[in-house]
């Protein structure tokens, strides 16, 4: 069974977004846009919801423009590729290889979940990566841990008194302070 994957960006503090919901504070940096591209590439489909999908059309045209570096175009081409599934009630049509979700998060995870092939689930925007560990979905947590205190905004794990046992997968420090950490659910 494929597993589900939530990979995030996040400040020390522990939000995705600041107060003025912006993410300047995570600013590009080439080996962490590798290491993610690298994430990308071991996905089958990655679930988003609106506003992280409105946010990712830039990735639709943007290997087209020839002065975009080799990562860039890379990880252009590669999310172009990879089947998506929107999660929206305003939304009525999606572009690339995008659907619209037919169902509710959980029965799409579960319907993804029982089809056979390789690679995971990768699940972004906050307020779906929320609903599924509200619902006991997400099998792992990778989350980058930028060097900043942003004091406020949205934060990565919203405060639902639900404890989950968390186990060390993997570490990694990068050049730029942003330390990588990745835990899978102790079941």
């Amino acid at each position: 069974m494929r597993s589900v994957t939530c990979s995030m960006s996040v400040s020390l503090d522990g939000y995705i977004v600041g107060p003025d919901g912006g993410f300047d504070w995570a600013p590009p940096d080439e080996e962490v846009f590798r290491f993610a591209t690298d994430e990308v590439r071991e996905a089958s489909v990655h679930l988003l919801g609106r506003r992280l999908y409105e946010s990712m059309l830039y990735w639709e045209t943007a290997g087209q423009d020839p002065a975009l570096g080799f990562s860039t175009g890379e990880f252009a081409a590669i999310w172009r590729a990879l089947p998506k599934v929107v999660f929206s009630t305003t939304l009525s049509a999606v572009q690339g290889n995008a659907q619209l979700a037919s169902g509710g998060l959980v029965e799409e995870i579960e319907r993804l979940r029982a089809v056979p092939g390789e690679g995971n689930i990768a699940i972004g925007g906050a307020n779906l990566a929320a609903e599924a560990a509200d619902s006991g979905l997400i099998d792992e947590y990778r989350v980058r841990v930028y060097p900043v205190l942003v004091g406020g905004g949205v934060p990565l794990f919203p405060q639902h008194e639900r404890r989950v046992n968390l186990e060390l997968v993997e570490t990694r420090t990068f050049g730029s302070g942003v330390v990588y950490l990745r835990h899978r659910v102790a079941r």
